[in-house]
């Protein structure tokens, strides 16, 4: 048994769960990095703030500059200066411009903000070169401001961090599930149908076909369910069938049956001729119940029929002598080798179905023509060929001759004996052992049967 469903949704769970991490986690840093920036409003307006400052300072109105940070301050809520740094070295070399360019107070407007600290951060803007009281100092002049609380990035970012490694976990996770689920289900829910159509006698309905191209255990399954529903379908359409079949052929020997009692009922003693009509026709149902009950009985549970030994040659022999003997008008000859022995077989089932062909050949074969018996052996199975010099079978009744109560009106010597169970219960009877028979025309006229039996089954 394969296990492609198994490993299936093995590699779909792991593959997915890998996914779902990846793009969590891709998704998680992407957005924790976008949101960690100002922006581009935020941005602008604190460079624009820095160069109002710095305008202010070069324009040596200090008392101006300190009243608008004075109002900037209100009016955001938060704190704002302009600050100088001063780089003394205080032994060795003096620090070159290298260290004056590259010295921050604050934080630049293009950096990143953490977004996981509580306190806002100070950011800086730097003074340009130039202006009216240009020196070398005024490039270690900052407008320094705290950061207003509505500017600060990631406002947000507690619940899309929720989101993102909750919310979108569950959808995710959700949409897999429900993949999976159709997967598993979709088979079932049409085995599910196709259940509920066998139990209302639609006994053709087949799953595997409606499942396409799909290989995998629920396809094991659906194979299973329409081997059971062809198995089943046929044994109701065969006990219909044969219970059909059997009421039929019982009117025939029950209304013979009828017609001696009333002739005795009239003459109001037995008469011998009446005493064996109805020996007779009691015999007939007799054996016509037994045939189909065995029939039945083959039918439903298919047995193996094993655990004997036999000898092919000596069963024919019987075989050929008691038939013989009852059709005395017939010429029944036989090839058969020394010997042929038959392993882990049965031999009344051998022994009926090949009585029932030999019967059935001499049956249809005229008096004084011959009914001819052959056996040939291998290592590995028996052949055994029964031709007759008989009418032959239409070849499109060649498969019905099998079925139970099958009769072609053509039997040259038909008795009462004969209803139609005698090939149907030789060919299942040789099934049980293993064996099988098969009926071709002979080209000069006449049937041939060619019975194969396994040497050991």
């Amino acid at each position: 048994m394969n296990r492609r469903l198994l490993w299936k949704l093995c590699l779909t769970i792991t593959m997915g769960t890998v996914a779902l991490f990846y793009v969590i986690n891709v998704l998680t840093s992407r957005t924790e990095e976008g949101m960690s920036f100002l922006a581009k409003e935020d941005r602008k307006q604190l460079i624009n703030w820095g160069r109002k400052a710095e305008k202010l300072y070069l324009s040596g109105d200090y008392k101006a500059l300190r009243q608008w940070l004075d109002t900037l301050q209100k009016q955001e809520s938060t704190w704002a200066s302009v600050v100088t740094s001063e780089l003394t070295s205080i032994a060795g070399n003096s620090l070159n411009e290298r260290f004056h360019e590259g010295f921050w107070l604050g934080r630049s407007v293009d950096w990143k903000i953490h977004l996981y600290f509580q306190e806002n951060p100070i950011m800086e803007v730097t003074f340009n070169k130039g202006g009216i009281n240009n020196h070398v100092k005024n490039k270690n002049i900052h407008f320094l401001i705290l950061l207003p609380q509505r500017m600060r990035p990631g406002i947000y970012w507690g619940y899309t961090s929720v989101a993102l490694q909750i919310i979108l976990p569950m959808i995710l996770l959700t949409l897999l599930s429900i993949i999976l689920y159709r997967h598993i289900m979709t088979p079932l829910q049409k085995m599910k149908v196709a259940t509920k159509d066998f139990s209302q006698g639609k006994f053709d309905v087949r799953v595997r076909q409606l499942l396409g191209n799909r290989s995998d255990e629920l396809t094991e399954l659906a194979n299973t369910f329409d081997q059971m529903a062809t198995r089943i379908g046929e044994l109701i359409i065969n006990q219909r069938q044969l219970i059909s079949d059997l009421s039929h052929e019982l009117r025939t020997p029950l209304t013979r049956l009828d017609v001696a009692l009333e002739n005795l009922n009239s003459s109001g003693h037995m008469q011998p001729k009446h005493s064996e009509r109805i020996r007779r026709e009691s015999q007939h149902i007799r054996k016509l119940v037994d045939d189909t009950l065995t029939l039945a009985w083959l039918e439903n549970e298919r047995p193996n029929l094993h655990g004997e030994t036999l000898d092919l040659v000596d069963l024919l022999d019987v075989l050929v002598e008691d038939a013989q003997f009852e059709f005395a008008d017939r010429i029944l000859s036989s090839q058969l080798p020394n010997t042929a022995p038959l392993y882990n077989s049965n031999h009344r089932a051998v022994g009926q179905a090949l009585e029932n062909i030999i019967r059935n050949a001499l049956r249809h074969t005229p008096a004084g023509k011959e009914v001819k018996v052959v056996l040939q052996s291998s290592p590995s199975h028996h052949t055994i060929t029964i031709d007759d010099q008989g009418p032959g079978v239409a070849k499109e009744y060649l498969k019905s001759i099998f079925r139970p109560f099958f009769k072609i009106n053509t039997t040259l010597n038909d008795s009462s004996d004969s209803f139609g169970l005698g090939l149907a219960l030789a060919q299942r009877q040789l099934a049980a052992v293993g064996g099988h028979v098969k009926p071709e025309n002979l080209t000069k006229g006449g049937l041939r049967m060619t019975v194969t039996l396994p040497s050991s089954y």
